[in-house]
Formats: structure tokens, sequence, C-alpha cells
């Protein structure tokens, strides 16, 4: 559970807003004379997010030592420190704005000598509807209350620069709509009270409601709340639009695909510097949304798997070497698909020359594998080191792959889901060796069985858990042993031995 308070240097700096108890001065902040709930240490499960609203916040100012007093006494504070002073100095945060021109590409050339304008930021979020994107991705990267952004155009629009505004300065249409993205960022301080069943953890489950293929369907979600409930976890779901909420939380489980250029590892690397338990940690996801990696990782560590060529965009002989090496069919992959996506077999010397000039306008970089064909896959879940469940995933009916994409639909085979001690002993072991060198996390590990060996071909951070499939023979236990494990890991953190 988390407490806000919201600090001001003088009450009547407040005035035009809902009255709050939540609303202290700088004064207040610094004697710590908080309100009672927050100023509760009996209560261990109570967490504080600090909004600094003081005027100035320049080094050494009353908002400097209010970010910095909040920092030294573990609450969670916007803006921070490191926000400050990336912010106090153009030089530290124009490093941080080369992704931002691709935001203003669509905004037309100024048509009058006017070639500089301003964007006011509430929370993230602007007036002007153009710019709500911008907004957004300035707000994650400077999490600030009020932001004034600078617009030039030279050949084109850029940030020109970025600064801290005062809610002081706001007129009373502007007022409103800080008020309003307040509310909406922090709806605590004006949130109805919690029911009288309190829980002992709060955990954030991500997902994605526009996703096709998520990792955990809705039926799925609802087991994961159910079984966190009965271990005294609070789960909620959260979206892309949570970011800054995740202080709020204990945990973060992640139940979108991941990869590296996705909203998915901002939420993973945001939440571990939070102190969060997290699965998928940021760590797995680039371990695992890479192919590459993980063949290299694989070879390293003597992890039983096909054989793998690296192929490089424009070099010569790598046709010829792929044939003298593997033969045909030949697998060829991109660095970071999923579900099957980016993933295509060559069965002769013309399809593998197209398949190359085509994944090569995805990657500089491909991954050539030896086919090894097999009725099904085994999908091992790996949770600390152990294996929950065992699957078979079967291909798709005269196809070669378990899934097979289509322009309006994805089909996918059959599935047999069995205890882990009737999998294959050389499966296991392949499995659990892959992993290791990963982490403790959360994987689903695919293997090919083929005389009598396990042969890895990939390790998933995010593995799909759907009602019905991976859950068919544990039930709700399977769901249970994930709570649990997010339940010893936050005790363990709680309890400083993490």
């Amino acid at each position: 559970m988390s407490d806000t308070l919201i600090i001001v240097d003088n009450k009547a700096d407040w005035e035009p807003y809902c009255p709050s108890e939540n609303v202290i001065t700088f004064e207040e902040y610094l004697n710590r004379n908080y309100p009672v709930s927050a100023s509760n240490d009996k209560d261990k499960n109570l967490r504080i997010r600090v909004i600094n609203l003081c005027r100035n916040n320049r080094y050494l100012s009353e908002g400097y030592y209010c970010s910095l007093l909040a920092e030294a006494r573990g609450h969670s504070v916007i803006p921070s420190i490191r926000t400050l002073n990336d912010l106090g100095q153009k030089a530290l945060y124009r490093l941080e704005l080369n992704a931002t021109p691709a935001l203003l590409t669509k905004k037309p050339p100024p048509k009058g000598a006017e070639n500089s304008l301003q964007v006011i930021s509430f929370f993230g979020t602007t007036v002007e509807p153009e710019y709500s994107e911008l907004g957004r991705k300035l707000f994650e990267l400077f999490p600030c209350p009020i932001l004034e952004i600078t617009l030039a155009f030279e050949t084109e629009w850029h940030v020109d620069s970025v600064k801290i505004r005062s809610h002081k300065i706001l007129d009373d249409a502007n007022e409103t709509a800080f008020a309003n993205a307040l509310n909406d960022f922090s709806g605590k301080v004006w949130r109805k009270k919690r029911s009288q069943k309190q829980f002992r953890y709060d955990l954030a489950i991500l997902i994605d409601p526009d996703e096709k293929l998520p990792p955990s369907d809705k039926s799925a979600l609802k087991k994961f709340i159910a079984a966190g409930k009965s271990l005294g976890i609070d789960c909620e779901l959260i979206t892309q639009k949570d970011y800054l909420r995740l202080p709020e939380y204990d945990g973060l489980f992640i139940r979108t695909t991941t990869s590296i250029n996705h909203f998915s590892y901002r939420f993973a690397k945001r939440a571990e510097l939070e102190g969060l338990v997290v699965i998928d940690d940021p760590t797995s996801i680039l371990r695992c949304t890479n192919k590459i990696y993980l063949a290299d990782l694989f070879g390293a560590n003597k992890v039983p798997s096909p054989r793998a060529e690296l192929l490089v965009k424009d070099k010569s002989g790598q046709v010829e070497n792929l044939e003298e090496t593997f033969g045909y069919p030949i697998v060829l992959k991109i660095p970071d698909g999923s579900f099957s996506l980016g993933v295509e077999k060559a069965k002769d010397r013309q399809e593998l020359e197209a398949v190359l000039e085509r994944l090569f306008q995805k990657s500089t970089l491909l991954l050539a594998q030896e086919y090894l064909y097999t009725e099904f896959d085994w999908r091992i879940g790996i949770l600390n080191n152990k294996p929950i469940y065992a699957c078979r995933y079967y291909m798709v009916r005269n196809h070669w792959q378990i899934y097979l994409h289509g322009e309006k639909k994805t089909a996918s085979g059959n599935f047999d889901t069995l205890p882990t001690f009737e999998a294959p002993k050389a499966v296991l072991d392949a499995a659990l060796k892959a992993t290791k060198p990963i982490g403790n996390g959360f994987y689903g590990v695919d293997v090919k069985e083929k005389d009598g060996k396990g042969y890895v071909i990939e390790v998933n951070d995010n593995p799909s858990i759907d009602s019905g499939i991976e859950d068919k023979y544990l039930g709700d236990e399977l769901y249970k042993q994930i709570m649990a494990e997010f339940l010893s890991r936050m005790e363990a953190r709680r309890n400083g031995k993490q």
C-alpha cells in the first residue's frame, strides 16, 4: 500500500484546489509532521509517495531539499534528485532527447516567422492532443508535475529546452488541466478508502489490452488474481499508462510480450530501480529476447541445442557455407521474433536467398539453425530453477511450426500437459541447464526431443500461461506456485534478505 503526500511552500498555494489532509508544507515535511496514516511507523506495509510542488527546485533550494530528504527517508518522490540535476543542466538532458524528433515529424513547418512554441505538460498529459505522445515520452524521461517544453524549428521541429515550472504560474484554464492530471496521476488523495480487508502486499500485473497473442488470457489473469488474494497479495491489472504508479506496489508481474524496444522493458527496469520484485526482470528480458545472444550463451555453457550459425548482412559466401554446414532444409530467424514470427524455413537455394533477402530487411544479423524434425516441441516451465509444468505443443497440421500466422488469424497445433515427472529426464536436464546462466526468474524452455536427447531451441522470459493449457494438469495450483514465489521474494526483500 502507498500513501501520497503533496508538498507545497505555503498552504495558501493550494487554495484553488480541492482541500486534502495529504497536502502539507515543506516545513511540516521537514519536521516529519505527516498526516496520521503516513506517520504510522508501525504499518510496515505502507509506502509514502511524495509529489514535490515547491516553487523553487534549484540546487540547495527548499524544493531541492524536499526531494533530497524524501529519497533519504525512503520515500518515492517526483521529481527525483536525478531529474532535478538533469534538468538543471541543458547539456545533461540534451543527451536524453535523441528519440524525441521522431515524435514531431508529422508537425508541419510554421506558417509565419514564428519558429518556436511552448507546450505545457501536466504529469505527462498535454491540453493539445497532438503533443500527447511527446508529453508522455518526456514525462517518462523526466518525471515532473509540470514541464514547460520549448519546441524550435530549423529544418524540422525539435525539443529545444525542458524546464520545471510551478503550479503558481498557471492561469484558470491550466489550473483545471493540472488538477485533472494530478487527480488521474494520484487518485489516492481523493480516492475512497479501501475495503476493510487489507492485504500484506500489492502486486501489479502488466498487460496490453490490445495484444493479439498475450502470454495469459483473461481467464488465466483472473486465476492469478484469485491465487494472489488467497496468499494475502492484492493483484491489480495495469497498462502502459500506469508507468509512474509503479512505486505503489511491492512487485511487478509482466504478462505482455516483452522486447527491448517495448514498454514492458521500461516497466521492468523502472520497477527494479524502485526495489520491486520483478518477473520478468530486465536482465532476463535482455538475455531471452535475442536469439543470437541465446545461441552464443548455449555454446559457451555447453547447453545441448541445434547447430547454429550467425549471419551478417551483405557478407559474401554465407549461402555456400550454410549449404555445406547444414544442408537443407535450414531454419532462419530474426533475433527478436516471438510466437514463431520472424522464423522461416528454406528447402533449397532459391528459397534460402529469398528468405535471407526478406529477413535482412528487418535485421543486420540473423541466426541460421539446423532443422530438427519432431512432431511436437516440449515446453518446460522453470521457476526459480525448478520445473513446474511440462507441455507438448504439436505442430500445426501440414506445417512445421506450432503456430501458422495467416492474414486474418493465427492457427496453432494441439497440446498435451503432463506432470513434470513424466517428461523425459534429458528434456528436463536440458531445460534446467539452459536457464541457469540466465537467472532465477520464470522461463518457458522450448526443447526438441530426438533419439533420446533434448535440444534447446530457445528460452522465453515470459512464457504463456493460458487457462486450460499450461494449467491442465496442476489447475489452480500452478497459479498459487507462481504467486507463492512472489510472496517469498517480497517477504525476503521486506526483511532485508534480498
